[in-house]
């Protein structure tokens, strides 16, 4: 059963957790370019398409997404370290990840997905969206960087007892 715990965790990280980590990273810049703020030159034709798509994988594997952790847990109950540091720590990263995706990238991209489906949006609340992208480009890269040090922590374990 360990086994199978096991292959479904790092599936459903591979196929969830990664697909919104670039997401968030590109939605930034897509969003920009939509709505004709940071980029170069006049807002491109059809330029929403892609912040639409990027913001909707965004929120639908956000919500998949919570698989990993659940299997994860299953799977530390199973093998007995569900205490170890390592674990928790990986945990809190978790938690701290997924804050950092529904308290500030989500609503932020909601945001400018607002502004790009408002065609009659005054040009100082689009001036206000290419200072906002900042933040939510920092915050895209806390997320990436929260899910790469949990990815460390499930491979070296420090402190583990439970093999290689």
């Amino acid at each position: 059963m360990g086994k199978v715990l096991l292959s479904l965790h790092v599936v459903a990280a591979i196929v969830l957790i990664g697909p919104v980590t670039v997401a968030v990273s590109l939605f930034p810049r897509y969003a920009g370019l939509a709505l004709g703020v940071g980029g170069d030159g006049p807002r491109p034709v059809g330029a929403q398409g892609v912040p639409v798509l990027l913001h909707r994988i965004s929120r639908v594997y956000a919500v998949a997404g919570l698989s990993v952790p659940v299997l994860g847990i299953a799977l530390a109950v199973q093998m007995g370290v569900l205490t170890d540091p390592w674990l928790v720590i990986s945990l809190v990263l978790t938690v701290a990840a997924a804050l950092v995706l529904a308290l500030v990238v989500l609503p932020e991209q909601q945001r400018a997905m607002d502004l790009i489906a408002d065609p009659d949006a005054a040009p100082t609340d689009r001036a206000t969206w290419a200072r906002r992208a900042g933040k939510l480009s920092a915050a895209s890269g806390i997320f990436g960087l929260l899910w790469v040090v949990v990815v460390v922590l499930m491979i070296v374990r420090p402190g583990s007892t439970t093999g290689v």
